[in-house]
């Protein structure tokens, strides 16, 4: 039996980021069911930090982490944890209205330049223009691409540092309080107890409540799919935005030297290791070659991930009230990277008692117990 003061199921950045900030407080063992961090939702993101998603409350937690991925704390990498890419959001004609709401709405959170179809073709000369094309589109100079693998890493760097343990391949196959504390098996018989759990299993985090005896709370995994492709021929896309259609038809974006793609599918599904459908791939073609100039030819790479939310598409942090020590980190949905280092600071107030450090959300607008009737 390996003994802590918290475990935390889930090695994505929204378990490994807690872990982080609580083993500054206590000794932290993050379980995670595979053998690499970031696997199944971190790992296949878009990384982008921006407005254009969400509501105010995404928004204004998007806002509150975004210093950490500007300023990192010294030692936390050697890598740069982003860079600077803006992001357009384009709209045609019958789209305006659309456009004039979601200005209306970014505003508070971010400077933003309004442009036409001259300033769209300076932006993105693949952006279809003019009739039937885009005619305006909001610019935000100051969007942040992130670098995911830095950012997990520096967080798995800390919880080391700090005397915390993490242990990959390893899947909760039972979990039951018993006499204080939560006794955990894994599926290959390892055996870990603390008196306190976090649940940060992303797409599979009702499954784990329920493995200890609790109801969900109605957690809905969807996959969305990514593929890449080459750009114009003889194009330089290094400098090319992170577009976006202002309804979720479509993103692309630069990626090595290629663009990638999605058309924002979102695909109910079980928990699973999600694998691209060849309707989404064909559609993320077929609305590139609607929305853009460009054609696309040979499909280099395709994925999918899954973007778990909760019922009101909110993010849950706080304790389960069912059960003693059972804290849930879940519903991370499409924010998950982008909001992490503020939601890591949430679930370090809420479970060692610092400071609460968002004055724009409360503690009940995360709490679990929104779900429980």
């Amino acid at each position: 039996m390996r003994s802590s003061d918290i475990i935390v199921i889930g090695g994505g950045v929204a378990g490994l980021s807690a872990a982080a900030a609580l083993s500054r407080h206590a000794k932290v063992t993050v379980l995670e069911a595979e053998e690499a961090v970031g696997y199944h939702s971190s790992g296949r993101s878009a990384t982008m930090l921006h407005y254009a998603l969400g509501d105010p409350h995404v928004r204004a937690l998007t806002l509150s982490s975004r210093t950490f991925f500007e300023d990192p704390q010294p030692g936390f990498t050697d890598a740069p944890l982003s860079h600077r890419m803006p992001v357009l959001v384009h709209a045609r004609e019958d789209e305006l209205g659309e456009l004039d709401a979601l200005t209306e709405a970014i505003a508070p959170f971010a400077a933003l330049e309004r442009v036409g179809e001259t300033g769209i073709g300076e932006l993105c000369p693949a952006i279809r223009t003019g009739e039937g094309g885009a005619v305006a589109a909001l610019v935000d100079h100051d969007g942040i691409r992130l670098d995911t693998h830095a950012l997990l890493q520096g967080h798995v760097h800390a919880l080391r540092a700090n005397g915390g343990e993490l242990v990959l391949g390893a899947p909760a196959a039972n979990l039951r309080r018993d006499g204080g504390h939560w006794t955990l098996m894994t599926a290959r018989g390892d055996a870990f107890d603390a008196p306190l759990i976090v649940n940060a299993a992303g797409a599979w985090a009702d499954t784990l409540a329920m493995t200890a005896g609790l109801d969900p709370i109605g957690l809905a995994p969807l996959r969305r799919t990514i593929i890449t492709f080459d750009g114009p021929a003889g194009v330089d896309t290094a400098g090319w935005p992170f577009a976006k259609t202002v309804g979720d038809a479509l993103y692309f974006a630069p990626e090595s030297g290629r663009l990638f793609a999605s058309p924002m599918d979102e695909v109910p599904t079980e928990p699973c290791d999600a694998q691209p459908d060849e309707y989404e791939v064909a559609l993320a073609a077929h609305r590139v070659e609607g929305r853009t100039t460009m054609q696309v030819g040979r499909i280099h790479n395709r994925w999918a991930g899954l973007r778990t939310f909760a019922p009101d598409r909110h993010l849950v942090a706080g304790f389960d009230p069912r059960s003693e020590g059972f804290f849930w980190l879940a519903g991370q949905g499409g924010y998950g990277l982008q909001t992490s280092p503020i939601m890591a600071r949430v679930a370090e107030s809420l479970i060692a008692g610092t400071p609460w450090p968002i004055g724009a959300v409360t503690p009940d607008e995360l709490s679990p117990v929104r779900f429980l009737g």
